[in-house]
């Protein structure tokens, strides 16, 4: 699947894995590509909600600050995202994997229009200062919607992914790197396509 990276938000993979997913669909007209495109965008901010757009949904996703406090609204650059997964936590987070939104950034330009969102695994608040994600800090996901004339495209791109191993904690490096193997085998794939179908559908 060809990256749909009009933002440029989406890294290059210089290392690691790498793991492409998306959903597109066809509309009869330009208007209803437009109408779906930003509903699509609306739905991609709204992290929320993402647990209710994927039929396949197998995370919990919510929005906090920096101090920990849960945030109503949608995404803005510098706030946490907090993951709930099937199976043991970290110790580390409380039982929870945390990414950062570092990015969000929208690309306009004739017949195209695209919004992405790509996030970075981060420590959790007030912890100890050790990434909370069974992926390393080098690891990122980008969500993007695309509108290209009268199609529409939803996707999420996992560039360089890697074992998270800082942890001194043995339990938490063992579930890191068993999660880790899981996740880039079948978690993320199954995820990110039922949130690529949801965010379109």
């Amino acid at each position: 699947m060809e990256a749909k990276n009009y933002t440029g938000a989406i890294p290059e993979n210089q290392q690691g894995s790498r793991i492409d997913v998306g959903s597109k669909k066809e509309l009869a007209s330009v208007d209803e590509a437009i109408g779906l495109f930003e509903v699509a965008g609306s739905r991609l901010l709204n992290v929320n909600s993402w647990q209710g757009l994927a039929s396949d949904s197998l995370a919990r996703f919510r929005l906090f600050d920096v101090y920990g406090d849960p945030v109503d609204g949608p995404a803005r650059e510098g706030l946490l995202i907090r993951i709930d997964i099937p199976g043991p936590g970290t110790d580390v987070a409380g039982g929870y994997d945390w990414v950062k939104i570092e990015e969000i950034s929208k690309y306009e330009s004739g017949q195209v229009q695209s919004l992405a969102i790509r996030v970075r695994p981060t420590q959790a608040p007030d912890s100890r200062g050790v990434t909370a994600h069974f992926y390393s800090d080098q690891s990122t996901s980008t969500f993007t919607v695309t509108r290209e004339q009268t199609t529409v495209t939803a996707a999420v791109y996992d560039r360089n992914i890697e074992t998270n191993k800082e942890s001194a904690n043995v339990v938490d490096r063992v579930r890191n790197a068993v999660t880790s193997f899981a996740g880039q085998k079948v978690f993320s794939k199954v995820q990110w396509q039922s949130l690529a179908d949801g965010l379109i559908g």
